[in-house]
């Protein structure tokens, strides 16, 4: 899965997540509200692997231009 798509789901786990949540404080539902911590931690994770992708996809670019240049 590419970079953009980790944060697109990552953004989407998140939002679901805190909606969860909010429904279990409303509830009084601690499974609920559990559930939605889980979820919202996973599109947080799901994000920072978007962002490492972007990060190495940065640094290899500018190896490979720097190689290039040097020829």
């Amino acid at each position: 899965m590419g970079s953009t798509m980790d944060k697109i789901k990552g953004q989407a786990n998140e939002l679901a997540g805190k909606a969860k949540q909010g429904i279990g404080e409303a509830t009084g539902s601690d499974k609920l509200k559990g559930e939605g911590a889980i979820q919202e931690a996973k599109g947080h994770g799901q994000q920072a692997l978007g962002n490492a992708k972007d990060a190495v996809k940065d640094t290899a670019d500018k190896v490979a231009g720097a190689a290039h240049k040097n020829l």
